[in-house]
Formats: C-alpha cells, structure tokens, sequence
C-alpha cells in the first residue's frame, strides 16, 4: 500500500512561537521525498523553545509503558548532552496560547522533570494530518509494539477516522489491519492496558489470544484475572504469557509455554538497572548502564560468601530458625 508521506506537508520554515497561532495556508500535498528524508528536513526547520507546561498530549495515545528502560536511556542522554532533535507540535485546536504534541510527548516529559524548555518545531494541521505524522514518526523510529499499534489503531478509528488513514499512519498491510481489529473487538482495551506494551509479543500471539476471547465466559475471566495478585508482576511479557496461559487453562488446553517470570530493579538515583528472568532453570541478572560493570564485579567478587548466606537461609528455614 502506498505511504502518504504526511512530513512533506508540513515542513518548510516554521513561525515564530508569537506567530503559530495565526498560521495559514496549510494543505497536504503528496511528497516523493521518503520518510527519512522527511524527518532530516524537519531537523533543518526553525527551532523555538517552549515551556512543556504549555504543551499538551496528542488527542490519542500511543503509549502503554511510560517509564521503560528506553525512557530512562533518553533521559540520561537529555541531562547529560541536551535535546538533540525537536519535536514536532501543533497550535491547541481547542485551547488558545497553548500547543498540542504530535510527536515527541518523551522529550515533553523529560523535559518537564529537568524543568528545561522543550525544543520545538511548531506547524498547524488538522487531526487527520496530525495522527498520521504521529504514526509515521513512531514506525520509523521502530519503538512501539504491536498491541501499542494495534490500540494506537482502534483510538484513531473511535474518533472518527478512516481505515485507510490508520493504515496511512502506520503503514499496514490488509492482512495486518484485519489481524489488529480482531484483537480490539475481542480484547478490552482495559485488558490490554493493564498487560502493557508486551514488547516481545507479536501479532500472531495477541491473534491467539483475540480467539481464546470469544469463548463464553473468558472475557469475564480476563477481566478478574487482570486484577488478581498472580497476574501483578513487574514485566509486561510475563503478564501476557500468564493471562494466555490461564485462559488456555480455562478451556482445557495446556498453557504453551511454561511462564518465564522477569522483574526490574534500579537504584532511586538510577545509575545502574538490572534485569532478572527466571526460566524455573535458568536464573539469568543482566546489569546496564553506567555503573553496570563496576556493580556486577562487586557481585562477582563476593559470590562465594553470597552462596554461603544463601545455604545458611536454606538450613533455617527447613529448621524452623
């Protein structure tokens, strides 16, 4: 399917923060220019500072996971060396002196918590122009799962919008689309906010799991489980792969996989993160960032007496100590 390259429209110079709200003659013209190109060009077009304060989400969301390690990556690069590309915003449609993000609400936020005035280009369009911007822009950056798509997808179509712009703004295929319909008419939406991003789950699986939805019963099963102790867990993978498990469960199938358990930990000031995944077998600790080597070394260095507290807790415990 052809791609409408929305960023060719709305480049050129960009207004004055004094003059965005009065800008004029904007029309969507198509571009040869690919998306990449689009994306340089718009880096070129005049910059202003804006206070984040005045700057407010897109009219429809495209993220679960707010504070992943990837936010917390650009954040660090933001404190350390500064925003190194703008975002793109509109003047508030309903609002006045205020701006609206089309794309970049990470680099909004980070700047809110560094409390630094948010580089922006500023360009006035309509909402069918500013969904597909904000689609094209996270497809090309490659950092939005599947469900986060397909939930982007059902939002844009529940305020009104076509089939062909929500395929436009993130460039799908037919086979694609249907796959992602069948997982929102099936699936909650309060379901899947409450499993998340799911990075390392595909269109496939969450088509499986649209299925095992239609059976009586397990949307209200669903709904509980979400809400239950087993299901709470700090990793978005581990919560699909348990809800799919218990639904299989509930209709007398095997769950496919034995569920994987992960969990994160970081210090407050953030410094160091660690990722635990435990197979039942395997019992993997990856560490990143900064102090990530110098950690794990200490770690290292003191696993024999580590082990040793860890027989001794054992012994207690079949005891009774």
């Amino acid at each position: 399917m052809a791609r409408r390259d929305i960023f060719g429209s709305v480049l050129g110079p960009a207004p004055s923060v004094a003059d965005a709200q009065d800008v004029s003659g904007y029309a969507v013209r198509g571009a040869s220019r690919s998306i990449m190109q689009s994306f340089e060009e718009l880096s070129k077009s005049s910059v202003v500072d804006l206070d984040p304060a005045m700057v407010d989400a897109s009219f429809v969301a495209d993220r679960l996971d707010e504070d992943d390690e990837a936010y917390q990556e650009l954040f660090q690069a933001i404190r350390e060396r500064g925003q190194d590309s703008p975002i793109l915003v509109r003047p508030h449609p309903e609002d006045s002196g205020r701006f609206q993000t089309v794309f970049g609400h990470r680099r909004v936020k980070v700047a809110r918590q560094l409390g630094r005035p948010v580089r922006a280009v500023v360009k006035k369009m309509g909402d069918e122009d500013h969904v597909i911007a904000q689609g094209q822009e996270n497809a090309a950056r490659a950092n939005l799962s599947f469900i986060e798509k397909t939930l982007f997808a059902d939002r844009i179509l529940k305020r009104g919008h076509t089939a062909d712009t929500v395929k436009s703004a993130l460039a799908l295929d037919d086979t694609t689309f249907s796959k992602m319909r069948s997982v929102t008419s099936n699936v909650p939406e309060q379901v899947i906010v409450a499993v998340g991003a799911a990075k390392a789950v595909g269109r496939d699986r969450w088509w499986q799991l649209a299925k095992l939805m239609e059976h009586p019963g397990n949307a209200g099963r669903a709904a509980d489980y979400v809400k239950s102790a087993e299901f709470s867990q700090p990793d978005s993978d581990a919560r699909f792969a348990g809800l799919f498990a218990f639904l299989s469960a509930s209709e007398g199938r095997p769950p496919a996989a034995a569920t994987t358990k992960e969990k994160a930990w970081s210090p407050q000031d953030r410094s160091v993160r660690a990722k635990i995944t435990d197979t039942g077998k395997v019992f993997t600790l990856a560490l990143k960032a900064r102090e990530a080597s110098p950690f794990g070394a200490f770690i290292a260095e003191r696993l024999d007496e580590l082990f040793v507290a860890f027989r001794q807790s054992e012994m207690s415990k079949k005891t009774g100590d």
